[in-house]
């Protein structure tokens, strides 16, 4: 198979969920996808399923993971686009939460997207390429319930613009903070914690589609740090210069937070 001409890009954690979603965007776009999950089993079905060129078990954790996965992608086509997207979503107060819990939040979260995104800057070549690291909005202010979390993500954010101020010409990284979304992660937290309650309490759940779409949008541009929805993006942002405001303001949000859970 000839690669001349053809782009390749990777996805990690695309398995299911939103990254499936992007992969499935970058395979309508024309380019070679390559489907990594630590499932390695369902990011193989989810590659033949959607068109991609490849699927492989992927530790996120690993940093020679990344360059292994990034010199396989590099065997379909040039590395053009790289997300970060795998990630775990351990709800709870920093007391509350196992040292595993805490360890493997920093590991996945944190240290997956700096090993990842440095795999990335290594196989890009002349013409550069884009790292889309998918953060979140719990990134962009204090968020109780999701205090660890919350830390990880906010250390994504400051990667990608810091990365992104060092990258080599045409080279761009980029982080996305949307707000909750439709996804097996967050039907997996305690519906009874404050995390959970303040991620419903900001208007509808946003969809697969909606996140992957604007992941996949800022390929190509010069945007550095986007939220979705925009909106909620600049009241987390508020509550960041204010938090004491945003303490006794949290149980407020909550109440709102469970009338929207029962009306689902």
């Amino acid at each position: 198979m000839t690669t001349a001409g053809v782009t390749s890009c990777v996805v990690t954690g695309g398995a299911r969920g939103i990254g499936r979603g992007i992969a499935e965007l970058m395979v309508a776009r024309g380019h070679r996808v390559v489907v990594s999950d630590i499932d390695g089993a369902a990011a193989i079905e989810t590659a033949d399923l959607i068109g991609a060129a490849a699927g492989v078990l992927h530790d996120v954790r690993d940093p020679e993971g990344h360059h292994a996965v990034a010199a396989l992608a590099g065997e379909h086509g040039v590395l053009t686009a790289w997300f970060n997207n795998a990630g775990v979503g351990d709800d709870g107060t920093l007391a509350s939460l196992t040292d595993d819990q805490v360890r493997r939040l920093v590991e996945v979260n944190l240290l997956g997207t700096m090993w990842g995104t440095r795999a990335a800057l290594d196989a890009f070549g002349p013409r550069g390429g884009d790292v889309v690291n998918i953060a979140s909005l719990a990134g962009l202010g204090p968020v109780p319930g999701y205090s660890v979390y919350a830390a990880t993500k906010a250390g994504v954010v400051s990667l990608s613009a810091s990365v992104n101020a060092e990258a080599p010409r045409g080279v761009r990284v980029h982080a996305l903070c949307p707000d909750g979304a439709d996804t097996e992660m967050l039907a997996a937290q305690d519906p009874t914690g404050i995390g959970s309650q303040l991620v419903y309490s900001g208007g509808p759940i946003l969809s697969v589609s909606e996140v992957a779409s604007a992941a996949v949008s800022l390929v190509g541009s010069r945007r550095v740090v986007r939220a979705v929805p925009t909106w909620r993006g600049g009241v987390v942002r508020g509550s960041a210069l204010a938090p004491g405001v945003m303490q006794h303001a949290a149980g407020l949000f909550a109440a709102q937070g469970r009338r929207a859970m029962k009306r689902r």
